[in-house]
């Protein structure tokens, strides 16, 4: 069949060898695909498929995009041709149109440079003040209120949501609240280039975000979407909910019944992030984080972060003491939250860390925990009043 000829190989005909007498040159500026054919590693529940589905129609998408090569920022990179002859071998894809497609994309320096310079502190401590600077760009008047606001508009959908999946609204609409703002800023990076930038030139994470890449094509044919439309973070996370694609396929879900899962749309964002915390393991009922007794730092047992898992039994013969029982032999987490003035401890729940499942940070969590609480508060404040 046309659609599955080696796009590689097809590089080097034509009805000109003229026209491709270089092929054979061509620098390769990225590792060959053929040995990175697998889509991204998730912490995902058990039983839980995180493959992309095979789609195979319509085998063109959506765009119109077609051409003989590759064109463009990333004409040459026979990494990419080989991606191309993956997805038509896998998905069905039009070879063609990927070429077509992929002649579109820019490559982000920006997002490289911005990138090696963040790699370089991932294993850093956090320093004196990191979390009273982090919490003051979200625990603010503007994120609280406007939290306030769509609970108003969209109070059907959070307290379906809530009863459906077991999630309280507080917490879908702190995801929301440090992610985008409720939509305020979705991103402005078209995230076919987020993508090939990431999937072709950043080494340390190119396999997982050649994964994102084929999650999103299959993603945006399935939806009947131009892929060289949608925009989003700089790594390519979309919508309200800041979804990864791979994310998308798993638990976006249609919750406002129109036959697509848009996660620009506010009901199928309200439903796709609680959708997330139910299928990583929110226990509903139960406690998120708790104040800790004692003095964590004088344990020579003990080490915060979500690498280290204790019991309630554990933490006790160290000294500690819970302000908030969830009467469960739960996994524990000690957490470490640096002030400008002191240091604070707290001990996190299972569901905390499901919410460290959306992010793997500390911060974040806390940050979604706390401006969930605020955003209650608030809004249960002006009822009231």
């Amino acid at each position: 069949m046309k659609h599955v000829v080696n796009f590689s190989s097809r590089l080097c005909l034509g009805l000109s060898l003229l026209i491709f007498s270089g092929c054979a040159n061509q620098p390769e500026k990225s590792q060959d695909f053929s040995r990175h054919a697998r889509t991204p590693t998730q912490q995902i529940p058990p039983n839980q498929s995180r493959s992309a589905t095979p789609d195979l129609r319509p085998l063109a998408g959506v765009g119109g995009y077609r051409a003989e090569t590759v064109s463009g920022d990333y004409a040459g990179y026979q990494a990419l041709n080989h991606f191309i002859d993956f997805m038509a071998q896998k998905h069905g894809f039009d070879p063609y149109y990927l070429a077509g497609l992929f002649s579109q994309a820019k490559r982000k320096q920006w997002t490289l440079d911005y990138l090696a310079k963040s790699d370089k502190s991932l294993k850093a401590q956090p320093g004196k003040g990191s979390w009273s600077r982090y919490r003051a760009k979200f625990l603010d008047t503007r994120h609280i209120n406007s939290g306030v606001s769509f609970w108003h508009k969209h109070h059907n959908a959070l307290q379906r949501a809530s009863r459906e999946y077991g999630v309280p609204a507080e917490y879908i609409l702190g995801i929301m609240a440090v992610e985008t703002t409720f939509g305020s800023y979705v991103g402005s990076h078209r995230v076919i280039d987020a993508l090939t930038t990431l999937a072709f030139d950043y080494r340390r994470r190119g396999e997982y975000f050649r994964g994102e890449l084929e999650n999103f094509l299959v993603m945006a044919r399935s939806e009947h979407i131009d892929p060289a439309k949608p925009v989003g973070s700089f790594a390519g996370a979309m919508g309200l909910g800041q979804f990864m694609p791979s994310s998308f396929l798993e638990w976006a879900v249609d919750f406002n019944g129109d036959g697509h899962r848009d996660l620009w749309n506010p009901i199928d964002s309200i439903g796709s992030v609680a959708n997330y915390f139910a299928q990583h393991g929110w226990q509903p009922g139960q406690p998120v984080v708790s104040s800790v007794r004692g003095n964590p730092a004088a344990a020579s047992n003990l080490e915060p972060g979500l690498d280290h898992v204790y019991t309630i039994e554990s933490l006790q013969k160290s000294g500690l003491s819970l302000g908030t029982d969830c009467h469960c032999d739960a996994p524990l987490r000690l957490l470490w939250l640096r002030h400008n003035s002191n240091d604070e401890y707290r001990v996190g729940y299972p569901n905390f860390y499901v919410i460290t499942r959306y992010n793997q940070s500390t911060h974040y969590a806390m940050a979604v925990h706390e401006l969930a609480q605020a955003i209650k508060t608030a809004y249960h404040n002006g009822k009231k009043g």
